[in-house]
């Protein structure tokens, strides 16, 4: 038998491969902490906070960050937009992954994981948002799937069924945006039912619009996002058409994600003008409602313009990157910074460090995933074999 040599070791041994064995490893611990000891001997939920940082970040930031699946699909196949096929795979594997690792975070924070199935298949309350919205990232996480499986066909050799599935890539494109446009206002418009518990600033009867239109330029970024990290380490997977292709990519996603942040800048400025909160911008939560709309919508939409403009894909890039940061801190300003905002500084929720944990180990699970499927099957390339198929 055949010893690995201490170079094989040491192929093994990178940085990365380490910090993720450790946080994997780690994440393994506090998912057996939070299923044997409940979920009150991990979290720092209580009556008046019910939802924490799993719900703020991994399923609010998650899905929106998913966004670039419905965006990225649409603008191909919908509105015929082909110079952007070769971004096609690589969204809608983010998004698979994210939706995924959505539900799958779900099964941390709801206190009978077993029963998350339920209300989609016996529930009769179908008058709740969260039965909507439910449904719809079941229903979408099944699209999802569907319109990554024929890169594992291709993979694994099956051509004929992997014919099939292509066929319905129109439907499924159609029938993937009709459900995004659902789920992603739905999540805005859960908040709507606690008028007295989230700040005025981020209270609107507009905020499921707030949360759809966000999530478009969310998607757009996120892509960019993700193509910026794939050509650093992933660059050697990547294909002539895909490395000709990733510039426009970058260029035609960075204008549009400029424009639709304008607007969004301009409908929240409506709605602070028709909600008359104008007052509120004088005192520190007005600062900070500021320091979200000023400074993680609008400096980041003119960085975007001038990468357009200029042709600098820096600019776009680095722009992608804030933008990203600014959907995060904006779903985390509605569901946990702004939100029980009158309540006392003692009284007031901070996610432990279990909690902050698990997210990193969710997180990086999905990396991993990602990376192990990139690696093996043809995301960043095609398939030598369905060349004039695609």
């Amino acid at each position: 038998m055949s010893q690995e040599t201490p170079i094989a070791r040491k192929q093994y041994l990178t940085p990365f491969n380490v910090i993720t064995g450790i946080i994997l490893v780690i994440g393994f611990v506090l998912t057996v902490l939070r299923f044997t000891k409940g979920i009150g001997a991990v979290t720092n939920l209580d009556n008046n906070n019910p939802w924490g940082l799993w719900i703020g970040f991994d399923l609010l930031c998650g899905v929106a960050l998913a966004a670039g699946g419905y965006m990225t699909s649409s603008a191909c196949y919908i509105f015929g937009l082909k110079k952007y096929h070769s971004a096609v795979r690589p969204a809608i594997l983010t998004a698979f992954l994210g939706y995924a690792l959505v539900v799958f975070a779900l099964h941390y924070d709801v206190g009978r994981p077993w029963r998350l199935p339920y209300p989609i298949f016996w529930s009769q309350g179908t008058s709740s948002l969260l039965f909507e919205v439910g449904l719809c990232v079941f229903l979408y996480l099944t699209v999802l799937f569907i319109e990554w499986t024929p890169a594992a066909f291709e993979w694994l050799g099956y051509k004929k069924i992997r014919g099939i599935v292509v066929r319905l890539t129109l439907m499924l494109t159609i029938f993937g945006v009709v459900l995004s446009t659902l789920h992603q206002s739905s999540l805005g418009a859960l908040f709507m039912i606690a008028p007295s518990k989230l700040h005025p600033l981020w209270y609107s009867g507009y905020l499921h619009v707030y949360f759809f239109i966000s999530s478009m330029f969310a998607g757009l970024s996120m892509v960019i996002f993700e193509s910026t990290l794939a050509h650093r380490w992933l660059h050697h997977k990547m294909d002539d058409t895909h490395l000709a292709e990733s510039d426009g990519v970058v260029l035609g996603f960075g204008r549009a994600a400029s424009f639709i942040m304008m607007g969004y800048v301009g409908i929240k400025i409506i709605g602070l003008a028709v909600d008359n909160n104008w007052h509120y911008l004088a005192t520190g939560w007005g600062m900070w409602f500021l320091v979200e709309l000023v400074g993680f919508v609008l400096l980041p939409a003119i960085l975007f313009s001038m990468g357009a403009r200029e042709k600098n894909l820096t600019f776009i890039r680095v722009a992608a990157v804030w933008a990203v940061l600014g959907i995060v801190l904006n779903r985390l300003n509605v569901s946990l910074i702004a939100f029980n905002w009158h309540l006392p500084a003692a009284d007031r929720y901070v996610p432990s460090i279990m909690e902050v944990g698990t997210t990193i180990f969710i997180v990086t699970l999905g990396v991993v995933v990602y990376r192990f499927i990139a690696l093996k099957m043809p995301i960043l390339h095609e398939h030598p074999d369905y060349k004039q198929a695609h």
